[in-house]
């Protein structure tokens, strides 16, 4: 699939006006919602270790909670990565386009 992209040129002075506006209130910007996910799955990664630890020394009894816990945190480090995969191949991408 093939998005065309229209440069500047083509635009009003409405337009590019339009494209200067601040981000809206109460919006998140983009950095601020990836060091969130970030530290959610370290969270859970760092969860996840307690319960082995736990389980290990006998202090958790139950196999179930362990084997969620580490399922959480594998599920959760899988979907970062897959995010991390994605933001490169499209960054590569536009590095590829010609202007």
């Amino acid at each position: 699939m093939t998005i065309n992209l229209k440069g500047i040129e083509g635009l009003s002075p409405e337009q590019i006006f339009q494209l200067k506006k601040p981000i809206k209130q109460g919006t998140k910007p983009f950095l601020e919602i990836i060091k969130s996910q970030l530290n959610e799955v370290n969270k859970l990664q760092n969860e996840a270790s307690k319960i082995i630890q736990g389980f290990a020394t006998g202090n958790v009894k139950n196999v179930h909670d362990v084997i969620i816990a580490m399922e959480k945190a594998d599920i959760s480090f899988n979907l970062m990565l897959e995010i991390r995969n994605k933001l490169i191949q499209s960054y590569q991408e536009i590095m590829r386009m010609q202007v």
